[in-house]
């Protein structure tokens, strides 16, 4: 299992890395084809639910909210594109139950938004946090870099020194057993030493990089745990198979969700 992830962050992370600093194009189209699969992989684990969700309810909407991102960065357009999405799903819902297609037409909207939240809104900050200005590249690939360090350094920690010697203490037992108090220390040490480098090396200001390395490693593992509190709930192993035994397109993004939008907020007010 530890050499598969080491593989696929080895081959598709440099990749990615690259597609971010081309910014434009190269990194528009890659992120929204992702993001399109993620609402794919969340309206199915919402029908196993039992809810009764349209993905093209969610997509499309979500699809707006990043088309606006990627040519009004500027923000001018972010909250009428949201209104949209409600208003949208709002008249969906509304149909839905004067047609009595469903019984549960609040449920339904409520988990459609929850989509268009998730996976639209927060996803968005990719694109924000990439148009942000000076050294926005540089701001991107350091969330990216303190989300997988983190990660991988949980994992580590985890499963091979700290069992040894700390002995193992479960973080999360009902939504994810494999999760140790003592791998999320770790990957917040790591994580947030990593990040200092990568910040080191692109010339970023290192006050800003350590806080940004800190509250990633700190808050991105709450993304991972919320959806696994979604296939918890629907029953499902993994969101999706597009990346094999390594699950679906929501479950590589779950904690960039988080840190691309922390990362942004950070940029904007420091």
């Amino acid at each position: 299992m530890f050499l598969q992830r080491a593989l696929l962050t080895v081959t598709l992370g440099p990749v990615v890395l690259y597609a971010v600093y081309l910014g434009g194009w190269f990194f528009f189209i890659p992120l929204l084809f992702i993001l399109l699969i993620a609402t794919t992989e969340y309206n199915h684990m919402m029908r196993e639910m039992g809810l009764n969700t349209s993905v093209w309810f969610i997509g499309t909407p979500t699809a707006v909210i990043l088309i606006t991102a990627q040519f009004a960065p500027s923000r001018e357009w972010a909250v009428p594109a949201l209104v949209i999405a409600i208003l949208s799903t709002l008249i969906y819902t509304l149909w839905m139950y004067e047609t009595e297609k469903s019984n549960r037409a609040a449920l339904n909207w409520l988990g459609t938004m929850g989509g268009i939240l998730l996976i639209g809104v927060l996803g968005s900050h990719f694109l924000y946090l990439r148009h942000s200005g000076a050294m926005a590249w540089q701001w991107t690939v350091a969330a990216l870099v303190s989300t997988w360090s983190s990660d991988g350094g949980a994992y580590i920690v985890g499963k091979f020194l700290a069992g040894k010697l700390l002995g193992q203490h479960k973080l999360s037992p009902r939504l994810s057993p494999n999760k140790t108090v003592e791998g999320f220390g770790g990957g917040v040490l790591i994580g947030t030493g990593l990040t200092l480098l990568a910040g080191y090396l692109m010339g970023l200001p290192m006050t800003a990089v350590f806080i940004l390395g800190l509250l990633i490693s700190i808050i991105s593992p709450l993304g991972d745990l919320s959806i696994s509190l979604l296939k918890r709930e629907s029953g499902v192993k993994d969101s999706g198979t597009i990346f094999h035994s390594h699950g679906g397109a929501l479950d590589r993004i779950d904690s960039l969700l988080w840190s691309v939008t922390i990362a942004y907020y950070l940029t904007v007010f420091m």
